[in-house]
């Protein structure tokens, strides 16, 4: 009971305390508009490092499509290994399941 009254105590006084500020810590600004309305042409220079940023952006791009490709290559060199005598042996592997019907699209019975 007697925390109660410490705790409502306290925030009655600091409730009272804090009526008087108007502002706080920080002053307000005005927020001026602008009146300016000329539009950006873009300079040679501008339109150059333009350029040269989509073309890196491109070459990122299509090496991160090779990079794919040749992961999933690996992928599958890793989870289907055949043997000359037509055995295969994987962890993952099974005729007709999921990754077998993945990889061997062209292929109409699965």
């Amino acid at each position: 009971m007697i925390s109660l009254a410490i705790i409502s105590s306290t925030v009655l006084v600091a409730s009272i305390l804090n009526s008087g500020i108007t502002e706080g810590p920080y002053p307000l600004e005005e927020i001026k508009e602008s009146k300016d309305t000329t539009i950006w042409i873009p300079t040679a220079e501008d339109l150059a490092y333009q350029d040269s940023m989509f073309m890196i952006i491109d070459q990122t791009s299509r090496d991160l499509d090779t990079i794919k490709a040749d992961i999933d290559r690996i992928l599958f060199k890793l989870e289907r290994i055949e043997y000359a005598d037509g055995s295969v042996d994987s962890i993952r592997y099974e005729a007709g399941g999921a990754f077998d019907r993945k990889r061997n699209r062209s292929n109409k019975n699965n």
